[in-house]
């Protein structure tokens, strides 16, 4: 009965889920950790920006990052369990999604909650370049649903992967825009299409062909983006379309390795269905950790490490 009984509980004002959110992501000290970035070129002409953090020996092992929605591998979660990893003697690997790295991608698509075959590209150019033994994942919110789609709708995997951690992640896509477009989200999204809307302004300029900046004035919601870019720019009929078809919970079946979902019973951006408490407890491999605090990638402990950088460090060690 893989569900965990949580010892999480912060003190004072990070209880509150909206300050833990906003004070991880905007205010906490940036993790002071080295990053050193190779580019990684995509068979379809793209390419892949990712930072790599070495622990202080030489190590065997190694754990890629994925970062959520409109983030990238400078954010202060990414640095932050980076750090955690590398003390504890892995190398960690942050991958910039298409787009992300401050660099616009050179195709009309980018990324999405969805987007496996870039993880892929990721695995096979470490294993090739490298020759970890282990290799093991971490996804936050987006990269999180990425990382759980990827895991669970292949017949095999590489043998060297081992384990995952899923923080603060959706597993029903629709169900988190619908929260996101509640009022109390209005932060958020506000911020997230104000990001979304800047890059597609710049998509608009080095393909007017396939949109127009009549067609960027339209949008006005994530999902108007999702509708008018999202989805079409990937192959989907529409965003509802897309949300149906990555939606990481349907493939929590078919995952054959330990993974832990870290998801805080305060994150405003899920909802019941990010819960899978009938599933965990009858599942093998998926541990389902829902402490009461934490917001959404806001478990703080310290400014120094998290209690989320932690925790994945330590599943990743074996250490349920």
């Amino acid at each position: 009965m893989p569900l965990i009984e949580s010892t999480y509980s912060p003190s004072g004002i990070f209880k509150n889920g909206h300050v833990a959110t906003i004070y991880s992501a905007k205010l906490r000290p940036v993790p002071k950790i080295k990053q050193h970035r190779e580019r990684l070129d995509l068979e379809d002409g793209d390419f892949l920006d990712i930072d790599f953090s070495y622990a202080k020996n030489k190590s065997s092992k190694v754990a890629i990052i994925l970062h959520g929605l409109e983030g990238n591998a400078q954010r202060r979660y990414i640095k932050g369990q980076a750090k955690s990893l590398t003390k504890e003697g892995w190398d960690a690997v942050a991958v910039n999604f298409r787009g992300c790295s401050g660099e616009p991608n050179k195709l009309f698509s980018s990324y999405n909650a969805g987007k496996t075959e870039d993880l892929q590209a990721v695995v096979d150019f470490l294993l090739k370049k490298e020759k970890y033994n282990t290799v093991s994942l971490i996804g936050f919110s987006l990269g999180g649903n990425l990382m759980l789609k990827y895991l669970g709708e292949r017949n095999t995997l590489p043998e060297e992967i081992e384990r995952a951690v899923a923080i603060s992640t959706p597993l029903n896509l629709k169900g988190t825009l619908e929260s996101l477009s509640n009022f109390d989200n209005w932060v958020y999204r506000t911020s997230f299409l104000h990001n979304l809307r800047k890059k597609l302004k710049i998509k608009v300029q080095q393909f007017p062909e396939k949109m127009s900046a009549s067609d960027l004035k339209q949008i006005k919601s994530l999902l108007d983006f999702d509708n008018l870019y999202t989805a079409p720019a990937h192959g989907f009929k529409d965003a509802y379309d897309y949300y149906k078809q990555n939606s990481s919970g349907q493939f929590l079946p078919n995952i054959s390795i330990p993974v832990l979902i870290l998801n805080a019973k305060n994150d405003s951006f899920l909802t019941e269905e990010s819960y899978p408490f009938s599933f965990a407890k009858t599942s093998e491999n998926i541990y389902l950790e829902t402490p009461e605090y934490g917001g959404h990638v806001g478990f703080h402990q310290t400014n120094a490490e998290y209690y989320s950088e932690k925790r994945a460090t330590s599943f990743l060690n074996n250490k349920e």
